[in-house]
C-alpha cells in the first residue's frame, strides 16, 4: 500500500491560540495552510474559567468561548484545521520538511511548531495513583466534584491563583501550598486571593506525598520549610499548578532542545533548521501568556511566508 503524502505550503502543529493565529496569518498571506491538532482546538485555554488579560475583552470571557472564535477566524481565512491528528516525528527531505502522523505523511515548505505544554508533575508518592481520583490540573473541569469540601492548590503562579479563585465557587475551603515565601503570579490575582476568606495561604510548604484510599484522595503530607516539620492536611482533592513541560518530544533528534525541552529561536521565531519555526510555550524565553503566544504566531507566519517566497521550489 502506497503511503499517503499530502503537500502544503505551511503546516502548523498545534491549535492553541498561537497556532491558530499563525494559521490565520499564513492563510491570509496566500499560503496553503493546515493545522494538525492531536486533541481539540483551543489548547489549555479551553479549560480557563475566565480570561481577563486578552485585548478586546474588558469584561473577560470563558476560554471555551475564545478558542472557537480564533478557530473561526483561521478557517475563514482559508486554513484547514484537522483534529485528532498527532504528529509523531519531523524530518528534513530537502527542500521540504516531512511530518509523520498515524494517518498520513505531510510535506511542507515551512512548519510552525505550536504544541504548547503540559502541566508539570510534583513527582511525589500518590500523585499518579490518585490522578483522576482527587488529583487534578483543572478546577473548571473538576471543581464541582468537591462541593463543600476542603481542597489543596499547589503552586503560586498565575494558574494556581486563578484556579484557587475558581474553586471557591464550589468548595468550602482552599488551602494554597506555596513552596516559596511569596506568590509569583500577577499582582491583581494575588490581591483577589488574599482578600478571599475561603482561601488559606501557606507559604514555605512543600507537598511530599498525596494520601488516599479506595475512595480517592483524603489528604496530603507537607513539609514546613521554616520548621522542617512534616504534617498531614485533610483534603478531598489536590490541584497541581507548579509549572509546565513543553510538548516538544516529536522534535527530539531533529533539532537541539535545551535542558527543559524548549526550542531556541530568534526574534523572528526561526529555529536552527531552515523552514522550522517555534512559538509559544515550547520556545525558550516565552512569556507563556495567551497574548504573547498569539503574537509569536503572527511573527512566525510572516517569517515563514518570507522564507517560502525567497526560495525556488521543485514542481
Amino acid at each position: 500500500m502506497t503511503e499517503q503524502v499530502e503537500g502544503f505550503d505551511l503546516v502548523v502543529i498545534g491549535a492553541g491560540a498561537g497556532g491558530l493565529t499563525a494559521a490565520m496569518y499564513g492563510a491570509r498571506l496566500g499560503l496553503k495552510t493546515v493545522v494538525l491538532e492531536g486533541m481539540m482546538p483551543g489548547g489549555q485555554i479551553i479549560n480557563a474559567e475566565k480570561i481577563e488579560n486578552f485585548p478586546g475583552f474588558p469584561d473577560g470571557l470563558l476560554g471555551a468561548d475564545l478558542a472557537p472564535l480564533i478557530e473561526r477566524q483561521a478557517s475563514a481565512a482559508g486554513a484547514e484545521v484537522r483534529m485528532f491528528t498527532e504528529v509523531e516525528s519531523l524530518e528534513s527531505q530537502e527542500p521540504y520538511l516531512s511530518l509523520s502522523t498515524p494517518e498520513a505523511t505531510f510535506r511542507a515548505k515551512a512548519v510552525i511548531a505550536a504544541t504548547g505544554s503540559d502541566f508539570a508533575n510534583l513527582g511525589v508518592e500518590g500523585e499518579e495513583e490518585f490522578r483522576g481520583r482527587g488529583v487534578s490540573n483543572c478546577a473548571t473541569c473538576d471543581g464541582a466534584f468537591f462541593l463543600d469540601e476542603t481542597v489543596a492548590v499547589v503552586g503560586g503562579g498565575d494558574s494556581a491563583l486563578d484556579e484557587a479563585l475558581s474553586l471557591t465557587a464550589f468548595v468550602s475551603n482552599v488551602i494554597m501550598l506555596v513552596r516559596g515565601n511569596e506568590f509569583s503570579g500577577q499582582a491583581h490575582l494575588q490581591e483577589r486571593v488574599r482578600e478571599n476568606a475561603k482561601i488559606d495561604i501557606r507559604f514555605g510548604h512543600t507537598v511530599t506525598a498525596v494520601l488516599g484510599g479506595d475512595a480517592g484522595v483524603n489528604g496530603v503530607r507537607v513539609k514546613d520549610a521554616g520548621t522542617g516539620e512534616d504534617s498531614t492536611l485533610d483534603v478531598a482533592g489536590v490541584f497541581i499548578f507548579v509549572g509546565t513541560d513543553p510538548r516538544s518530544s516529536y522534535m527530539s533528534g531533529f533539532i537541539g532542545l535545551d535542558g527543559g525541552g524548549h526550542v531556541e529561536t530568534d526574534v523572528s521565531m526561526r529555529t536552527s533548521s531552515p523552514g522550522l519555526y517555534a512559538i509559544g510555550d515550547i520556545r525558550s524565553g516565552s512569556a507563556r501568556q495567551l497574548v504573547t503566544s498569539a503574537g509569536d504566531g503572527a511573527t512566525a507566519a510572516i517569517s515563514a511566508h518570507r522564507y517560502i517566497e525567497s526560495r525556488s521550489w521543485p514542481e
